[in-house]
């Protein structure tokens, strides 16, 4: 038998970030850059195997591929987390 009060109760659910907005895109940039900065200045071999040729090397640190391509993923992860978080907790509009 179920009870009258479990049917009463309205399931509250996450956002499920299905729509598209701007704030996604620079949020997640954002993040990237940061963790562009940061990241290469913290690897113990950010200079060992090819360079990437970004701009400002002396600001970026002049990263390899490998220390590139582990801070865009550490900024992808610490961006999609930031927005998502961000947007459960009603801060920004979806």
């Amino acid at each position: 038998m179920i009870s009258s009060i479990l049917l009463a109760a309205q399931p509250t659910v996450p956002y499920s970030g299905a729509g598209w907005s701007l704030a996604q895109p620079v949020i997640i940039i954002g993040a990237c850059l940061l963790c562009l900065l940061i990241i290469p200045r913290v690897v113990w071999y950010p200079h060992v195997g090819p360079k990437m040729p970004l701009p400002f090397p002396s600001v970026f640190n002049n990263p390899s591929v490998g220390t590139f391509l582990a801070a865009m993923a550490a900024g992808h992860l610490i961006g999609v987390g930031a927005y998502l978080g961000l947007t459960n907790i009603r801060y920004l509009a979806s």
